[in-house]
């Protein structure tokens, strides 16, 4: 019989269904084509599995090779914890996003979990940052699986997994995991051996993890809660954290400002948003706000904040406090932001370049205004094709910017490295993908986003003090800009002035059809020698640009020269080239790279200054040279 979760009145699944069809597997063969569909990276394994084979799908079944896969990804997800903990007794937390296939991956998941000796915490719908506080702030939990295609259509789906400091794995332990299940899934007799571990699962033990759900769900809620309040206080000092949120709503009190929360049916919808927001003194406005109301598609860039500005216009225009928005991706791990243009009234969209400027300008100004800093080197961990945008707040601000490979996992590990080298990494993230990690997460979201917005607005100038926007006009020397009734217009007005492609335009995206990203760098190296020299008058007199360096990123390193040398292995890293100005100042880059979780070639271009003409240049000729190197 279908049992259901009572939070969302959604089915959880059958525990009486066996996942397999006894006595049925796959051949080596079979499988083998079957996988060529799946991308496997340290950022997330992702394909489409919808068994009509359309991203757009909303079917809720499976293949039976799809329940494989998912079956063998967690038998080898119980193998690397073994091997990471041999002396204790594993126990993982499992949750899904609102996609429809999500019950029935997570149900098979669990089989084979509980079929494996792990005992597992299941969530159901979940936003990724709150299961991973969950498991952070758990100590029986060893590690998550957490089944999300994060921002790929609705028909996709996919596989995060961490260990118990609440972060995907690096990308070492990925890497194993990885191999561990490729070898598993061609073993031979792996299909059927697979298969029959997944349906020896009693039905009363599934049962008894259905039934647990509301339970865990509830502690996972509250773990999440109380991490959020650590995490944007900065403290782990509950004094404070009261102390800072009561002092928050006694501003909000006086000044009342609203936020809308357009959640498309996402995760979020059963998280802690409006909780946290109204425990802050703030206005909270819900909308698609049911999981699975998913009314447009789900990665939060351009006209997928339409819905939002259009709501947040027609909030304001009865409701002035009301002015500002968010959109998260399915999974509630990222989130862009809309505002209220106070001199028109409208609603603006922000680029999740301009987002992530925000959230590192807040959280750098909170962390030097707060006086808890101690006289320490502070940085933050960017990922290749955030814009310099980046560089240029840090430098007035006395913070160094280390860069690191596109992917989560690579930008969590260099800030770890760059703590252990005695800094300060309070924020964190990927400028180019939106949302931002705010330290002691490691993970984006969306609520750490606002609430960096939130104290730039509220943590005004007072007598014995001046505010976060005070200090920044201050300290970049831009105080003719600064008024004491500023509104975020003012406040992105100051922001250094940059024009960079956004990563998911069709401008940015191409088709490649060389399979060996170290022979296409290598051609493409060529072309640009050849294209530098024809163009180099040109970028002296329009850009003021009159030298290059190349910048290859390969996990947390930025290795810079060109050649082969200074690229390794499969050699699908970023590769930017980075020009100069005659002083030696770095002006604009042109950046590419092959995606590890869409079958893509990503580019894009980030020029300093206002004029979108240069950063379009910029990009065709990147794309021009790109194609010339696909041919040769």
């Amino acid at each position: 019989m279908m049992m259901y979760d009572s939070a969302a009145n959604l089915p959880l699944g059958d525990p009486e269904e066996k996942p397999f069809i006894p006595g049925e597997w796959a051949g080596r063969e079979e499988i083998e084509r079957h996988m060529d569909t799946l991308i496997l990276s340290s950022s997330g394994w992702r394909k489409v599995f919808a068994p009509d084979g359309d991203g757009e799908s909303r079917r809720t079944d499976l293949l039976a090779l799809d329940r494989e896969i998912a079956a063998t990804a967690a038998e080898a997800f119980c193998t690397l914890l073994r091997e990471e903990s041999p002396s204790s007794a594993p126990c993982i937390a499992i949750g899904i996003d609102t996609r429809p296939t999500g019950p029935v991956i997570a149900d098979i998941l669990l089989r084979v979990c509980t079929a494996e000796g792990i005992d597992v915490h299941y969530c159901f719908i979940s936003a990724a940052p709150e299961l991973m506080a969950y498991v952070r702030q758990t100590s029986e939990l060893s590690g998550f699986i957490y089944v999300s295609a994060s921002h790929n259509p609705i028909g996709h789906n996919g596989f995060k997994f961490g260990l118990s400091d609440g972060g995907v794995l690096g990308e070492k332990a990925a890497g194993e995991l990885i191999n561990l299940f490729t070898v598993l899934l061609l073993k031979q007799g792996h299909s059927a051996r697979v298969r029959e571990k997944a349906n020896s699962v009693p039905p009363r033990m599934v049962s008894e993890l259905y039934r647990s759900v509301s339970n865990t769900k509830r502690n996972a809620l509250n773990a999440y809660l109380g991490f959020t309040s650590r995490v944007v206080t900065g403290s782990e000092d509950p004094a404070v954290q009261n102390s800072f949120f009561h002092m928050l709503t006694g501003k909000n009190r006086k000044s009342t400002l609203g936020v809308l929360a357009e959640l498309n049916g996402s995760a979020r919808t059963l998280s802690i948003d409006r909780t946290v927001f109204e425990q802050a003194g703030l206005k909270v406005k819900i909308i698609n706000g049911l999981p699975g109301q998913i009314v447009h598609r789900i990665v939060p860039e351009g006209e997928s904040l339409h819905v939002c500005r259009t709501e947040l216009e027609a909030l304001y225009r009865n409701d002035p406090s009301y002015i500002l928005g968010y959109v998260p991706d399915n999974d509630g791990d990222r989130g862009n932001i809309v505002y209220i243009d106070d001199t028109t009234g409208k609603g603006q969209i922000l680029s999740a370049q301009e987002v992530f400027a925000l959230a590192v300008l807040s959280e750098l100004l909170f962390l030097l205004c707060s006086g808890r800093a101690p006289v320490q080197k502070i940085a933050i961990a960017v990922n290749g094709p955030t814009s310099m945008r980046i560089d240029r707040i840090a430098e007035k601000l006395g913070v160094q910017v280390v860069r690191a490979e596109v992917g989560e996992a690579n930008v969590v590990e260099c800030a770890r490295d760059l703590r252990e080298q005695g800094y300060i990494v309070r924020i964190l993230g990927e400028g180019s993908n939106g949302g931002n990690i705010t330290h002691p997460a490691a993970v984006r979201d969306p609520i750490n986003t606002v609430f960096a917005i939130v104290k730039l607005l509220t943590l005004r100038s007072e007598p014995d003090r001046p505010g976060l926007f005070h200090t920044w006009c201050r300290e970049s020397g831009q105080m003719s800009l600064y008024r004491d009734d500023f509104s975020l217009k003012d406040v992105l007005n100051t922001l250094p002035k940059f024009v960079t492609t956004s990563a998911y335009e069709d401008r940015a995206i191409l088709r490649i059809r060389t399979k060996d990203q170290g022979l296409l760098k290598a051609r493409y190296e060529q072309v640009f020698l050849r294209e530098w020299g024809k163009h180099k008058g040109y970028l002296k007199e329009t850009f003021g640009i009159t030298g290059w360096e190349e910048v290859n990123y390969e996990g947390i390193r930025a290795k810079r020269g060109m050649g082969g040398e200074f690229r390794s292995g499969t050699q699908n890293g970023g590769l930017k080239i980075l020009f100069k100005d005659a002083e030696g100042k770095d002006k604009a880059y042109i950046w590419m790279r092959g995606s590890k979780t869409e079958p893509v070639f990503r580019i894009l271009a980030d020029a300093e200054g206002e004029d979108p003409e240069k950063e379009a240049w910029m990009l065709e000729w990147q794309t021009r040279m790109i194609k010339e190197a696909d041919k040769s």
